[in-house]
C-alpha cells in the first residue's frame, strides 16, 4: 500500500513538472524571441537557442521610455484604486446577501444575477457614460465602466461568506455589542483573507489587462494605460511596415525589428503580473480550494 502511494506521488510529481514546463515554455519563448535578431526570426523562426541575439526591439521601446513610464504609472494607479474600490463594493454587497435575515434577500440576489445574463449593449452603454456621465477622456473611464462591479465576484464572495463564516461567530459579535460594520471588518473579513486575496488578484488582472475602456472612451494619449499604449505602438509599427506613411516609410520599416517589437511589447505588458503573481499564489489556491470544497 505504501509502495503504491509512493509510486502515485512520483508519477503525479513528474506529470505536474511536465505540465509546468508546458506552461512556462510559451513565455520563455516569448522572452527569448524579444532578444532575437530580426533577420534570424524571419529566416529561422522562433527558437529557444537563436543564432544571434539583439537588443534592437528594446532600443526602439527605450526611445519612447517617457511614454512607457507614464503609461505604467497610470496603469498602476488604475489597478490599485480600481481593485481596492471594486473589492470594497463587492464585499459591501456580498455580505448583506449572505445574511439570511436580510429583508427581500432573494430579490436583491436576483438583480445581481440578472446582470450576468443581460446588459444594455455597447451603444447605449457608451452614450450613458459619455453623454450623461461625461467620463470620457478622464481617468475614471479606465476604472468605472464594466470593471468596478462584477456580479460573478459578488456571488463568489457571498457563497464564501455563507459556507465558511459560522452564524454563531456573527451572533457572538452581536451579543458583545458589535454593529454590522464592526462585525464585517473585525470578524468576517479577517476570516475571509483567502477569498479576499483571490478576488484582489482576479480584479487586479482585469484592470491591468483592460484595453477596451481606453479604446472606447479615451482619445487623449496622455491618459493611455500600458495596454492602450502598447496597442498604439504596435499599430504604428504595422502602419510603417505596410508603407502607409509614404516617402521613406519603406526604408524605416526595413530597419525596424517589427516582429521582435511585438514580442518585446508582450513581455513589457505581462512581466509585472508574472512578478506579482507568486506573492498571491498561496492565497489564490487556498481561496479557490476552500470555495470548491465547501460550495
Amino acid at each position: 500500500m505504501v509502495d503504491n502511494s509512493r509510486a502515485f506521488q512520483i508519477i503525479a510529481n513528474i506529470l505536474m513538472f511536465l505540465f509546468t514546463i508546458f506552461c512556462l515554455f510559451p513565455f520563455v519563448l516569448l522572452v527569448v524571441s524579444s532578444f532575437t535578431d530580426e533577420g534570424t526570426l524571419i529566416r529561422n523562426g522562433y527558437s529557444l537557442f537563436p543564432e544571434k541575439f539583439s537588443l534592437e526591439s528594446y532600443a526602439y521601446m527605450y526611445e519612447r521610455l517617457d511614454t512607457i513610464v507614464r503609461a505604467y504609472g497610470i496603469t498602476v494607479f488604475v489597478t490599485v484604486v480600481g481593485t481596492v474600490t471594486s473589492l470594497m463594493i463587492t464585499v459591501l454587497l456580498a455580505y448583506p446577501l449572505s445574511r439570511r435575515d436580510l429583508p427581500h434577500r432573494g430579490k436583491f440576489a436576483f438583480f445581481v444575477f440578472f446582470t450576468m445574463l443581460f446588459n444594455g449593449g455597447l451603444v447605449p452603454t457608451y452614450i450613458m457614460w459619455t453623454r450623461y456621465l461625461n467620463i470620457d477622456n478622464t481617468i475614471w473611464a479606465l476604472i468605472i465602466p464594466a470593471l468596478l462591479l462584477n456580479a460573478f465576484y459578488v456571488i463568489m464572495m457571498r457563497t464564501y461568506f455563507t459556507t465558511t463564516i459560522p452564524d454563531e461567530v456573527i451572533e457572538a459579535g452581536r451579543i458583545d455589542g458589535a454593529g454590522e460594520f464592526r462585525i464585517l471588518f473585525r470578524i468576517v473579513l479577517p476570516m475571509s483573507l483567502p477569498m479576499v486575496a483571490t478576488l484582489s488578484l482576479l480584479i487586479g488582472l482585469n484592470y491591468w489587462n483592460d484595453w477596451r475602456n481606453g479604446l472606447y472612451y479615451l482619445t487623449d494619449h496622455s491618459l493611455f494605460s500600458v495596454q492602450n499604449m502598447l496597442n498604439t505602438m504596435l499599430q504604428d509599427v504595422r502602419f510603417l511596415a505596410s508603407g502607409g506613411a509614404g516617402g521613406n516609410a519603406s526604408e524605416i520599416a526595413s530597419n525596424m525589428p517589427s516582429v521582435g517589437i511585438k514580442m518585446a511589447i508582450a513581455v513589457v505588458g505581462a512581466l509585472p503580473i508574472m512578478i506579482v503573481y507568486p506573492f498571491f499564489q498561496r492565497y489564490f489556491v487556498k481561496g479557490i480550494t476552500v470555495g470548491a470544497v465547501k460550495g
